[in-house]
């Protein structure tokens, strides 16, 4: 979620065919951009290639307003591509989709009490003290409004955009389309596996009860853990499309940047402990890393959880080769690592012998936290440049084209972002040591 100016609102196009039109008038204004641009480069001696008239600033500034203004969809396919592709992807490509991450605008009011209305009904103000109209945050499916009900309880209401579920598929076609049409992806990347998962987890997290459901599962899997917070959910308030969830304070967890050291490290600590939990013991893996869903209560000295639209279960013969393979990562065992890559899908015994070497390193490379002894400094780490560097390389091979599992993908987005925020908290942690008791653990 991201906090939005009040004023940061727009009317989201509902029907089928008014969102398709907004991406053919997308394309249409985009192709008159590229005329004008090539005429203006000819009259000046210079043969323009077609990419760079369509990379233009005001062409990467009309999709992404675009796309933010349709919400939904067009968000998450550009999220979910991007996070898999990011060490593939062009530069300007990558830049467009990351933007699509933070770009959400809020519904407009009389929208907003239209829908409230429909699931509450016309007397629903009767139901709370007061409730805040403008959103205190902003989404690809919705936006959460503060309130306060007549048991006093101070709530979080996540409500719906409208005409969001109904569009996802087209608009996961229309977005691929568009991503297609721009000639930036790598030539033989079959991204059809993500616009598939792109369409089943929108439909999941525009299920607002499977999400309330989510979150009480997690909470009493977390329950007697007295690092964490996490929201109770308020079925009697909650349908498909309103969320209700009671309201934890925190301030924003990377504002932590300048606490003392030993409260940073506590933090990181415990939200890779969390993950290890996550995968290993309960194959239910919060997925999106977002930074915006984690707070931190000073009062209460615990991690505030938020956000579980984006959870997963995983099978146990997943986090089994994830284990082993982690397990001969602290053991600085390659060849294990190499054969639990390849049971795990991350790559196939098609692919050269150098391909498969430089995916083998880059898994090596992931679990130098393990692998290294004493406390990992995050912030003097420069491993994700390494791993950035062998990604780049391995996009120059035009004989590479290998999409792993999608399940895999989101469980790397998740460690990913976590490493991210350990070096933005710049962590001292000893994840060897913690990772020590899942070394004769059985799944």
């Amino acid at each position: 979620m991201t906090k939005k100016h009040p004023t940061d609102e727009a009317k989201i196009p509902k029907s089928r065919a008014s969102r398709f039109a907004k991406m053919g008038s997308l394309a249409s204004r985009i192709a008159g951009n590229m005329i004008s641009e090539g005429v203006s480069e000819l009259a000046k001696g210079n043969r323009p290639k077609v990419k760079d008239l369509l990379l233009t600033p005001k062409n990467m500034k009309r999709v992404a307003d675009q796309l933010a203004q349709m919400r939904g969809a067009a968000m998450k396919v550009g999220q979910l591509v991007s996070m898999d592709a990011g060490d593939v992807l062009p530069k300007e490509l990558t830049d467009l989709l990351a933007r699509l991450r933070s770009d959400a605008k809020s519904m407009p009011q009389v929208e907003l009490i239209t829908v409230l209305q429909s699931h509450w009904g016309s007397s629903w103000q009767e139901k709370f003290i007061q409730f805040q109209i403008k959103p205190i945050a902003s989404a690809s499916i919705g936006q959460v409004h503060k309130a306060i009900d007549n048991d006093l309880r101070r709530l979080a209401i996540k409500v719906q955009y409208p005409g969001i579920k109904e569009s996802i598929d087209s608009d996961v076609d229309n977005v691929a389309s568009l991503i297609k049409l721009s000639g930036l992806l790598p030539k033989g990347m079959d991204i059809a596996p993500l616009l598939s998962e792109a369409k089943a987890q929108l439909h999941e997290e525009a299920n607002y009860i499977l999400e309330g459901q989510r979150l009480q599962r997690y909470a009493k899997l977390i329950e007697g853990d007295t690092r964490f917070l996490i929201p109770n959910w308020i079925p009697e308030l909650s349908s498909h499309s309103v969320l209700a969830m009671t309201f934890l304070d925190g301030e924003p967890i990377e504002a932590l940047c300048d606490a003392n050291q030993s409260l940073r490290n506590s933090i990181a600590s415990a939200l890779f402990s969390l993950f290890f939990k996550e995968l290993f013991e309960f194959q239910l893996v919060q997925t999106d890393p977002n930074f915006a869903n984690f707070l931190y209560d000073s009062h209460e000295e615990k991690v505030v959880l938020l956000d579980f639209g984006a959870t997963r279960e995983y099978n146990k013969s997943m986090a089994r080769n994830y284990l082993k393979l982690m397990q001969a990562g602290y053991h600085n065992d390659k060849k294990g690592i190499e054969s639990q890559a390849l049971e795990l899908g991350l790559m196939t015994t098609s692919l050269s012998d150098k391909t498969r070497g430089d995916i083998t390193e880059m898994c090596y490379l992931s679990c130098e936290p393990l692998y290294l002894t004493g406390t990992y400094d995050f912030a003097k780490s420069d491993l994700l440049e390494r791993l950035r560097a062998i990604g780049t390389q391995m996009s120059l091979d035009k004989s590479y084209v290998h999409t792993p599992p999608v399940d895999t993908i989101f469980l790397h987005r998740k460690l990913g972002g976590l490493f991210l925020l350990a070096m933005k908290l710049k962590a001292k942690v000893d994840l060897r040591s913690m990772f020590e008791p899942y070394l004769g653990f059985r799944i």
